[in-house]
């Protein structure tokens, strides 16, 4: 049984792993590339998703859990970010705006945790749902190359403007969390 609660912790490891195999995979001389990229994608996604259920279903929820899984979720799509704008299929702004958005969760994350001695927040409907959307956006971009640019743009702010949708969610979570420390609680 106690191996069976490191496996979601693994399976995220694995998860940073792919990101590297992703990169060289999406540029290397491939004709098919970009569809064994959006493979790789997806299966890290997959994965993401079995982490979450192992560690639900054997209770296995920690705090490196918590710090691992959506590191290797931000590192794939930031990564996948930054190779389609390379790709010329989006703009730089949008990999600049994403990036910020990580740095403020990171940074939010790690002073909830050292000021308030709480727990890591765990992802939330808000968070996981623009996860989803960022997946199906970066998926669509890389497989449908004939897309106008002024569609990918539209839907890449939208999927950008649900992630700073989910930040401000944390951000209310967190502030609910100062409050109550600050009041003894």
């Amino acid at each position: 049984m106690k191996r069976m609660k490191l496996i979601p912790n693994i399976i995220s490891v694995f998860r940073i792993c792919l990101v590297p195999v992703f990169i060289a995979v999406y540029f290397s001389d491939n004709s098919d590339r970009k569809l064994y990229a959006v493979l790789i994608y997806v299966f890290s996604a997959l994965s993401d998703f079995l982490d979450g259920f192992l560690a639900r279903k054997y209770q296995a929820s920690s705090n490196l859990g918590k710090l691992l899984d959506p590191l290797g979720d931000k590192l794939m799509t930031i990564s996948v970010m930054v190779c389609i704008t390379i790709d010329g299929l989006i703009p730089f702004w949008a990999v600049t705006v994403a990036g910020i958005k990580e740095i403020l969760m990171g940074v939010g994350g790690i002073v909830l945790h050292k000021k308030a001695r709480a727990e890591l927040l765990p992802a939330n409907l808000i968070g996981k749902t623009s996860t989803v959307v960022f997946f199906l956006v970066c998926v669509t971009l890389m497989l449908f190359r004939g897309i106008p640019g002024w569609a990918a743009i539209t839907m890449i702010s939208a999927a950008i403007g649900l992630t700073f949708i989910a930040l401000a969610s944390y951000l209310n979570m967190y502030i609910r969390i100062m409050k109550k420390k600050s009041a003894g609680g």
